[in-house]
């Protein structure tokens, strides 16, 4: 199934190295930039104990988790230790004209 493009935020709006939370038909996503200045977009809530990610610490592509500090490699998902064990679903983001654009499927 092909993506449906989403207008997130204006690119300029996230520091690299930074998180910002988005929400969209009651869910909730997370949209990074990265110290390469590329974007990326997962679930906005943490699979341990469903806590807002954008409120986390984001480094070296990592998000760490502000309620437990779990983390999460924010390019892929993948949970990278406990307390967190289920990985985040990630997005495709595109950049158009100045605008984040996240793909839900």
């Amino acid at each position: 199934m092909a993506a449906s493009w989403v207008e997130a935020c204006a690119a300029d709006e996230i520091d690299e190295e930074d998180v910002i939370r988005f929400d969209h038909a009651g869910r909730t996503f997370a949209i990074y930039r990265s110290p390469d200045d590329d974007y990326f977009a997962t679930d906005g809530l943490c699979t341990h104990e469903k806590v807002h990610l954008a409120d986390g610490l984001v480094m070296d592509n990592i998000i760490e988790c502000p309620k437990h500090n779990g983390r999460f490699d924010y390019t892929t998902g993948k949970a990278k230790g406990a307390p967190v064990c289920v990985d985040l679903k990630t997005y495709p983001v595109r950049v158009e004209g100045g605008k984040v654009l996240i793909g839900l499927d």
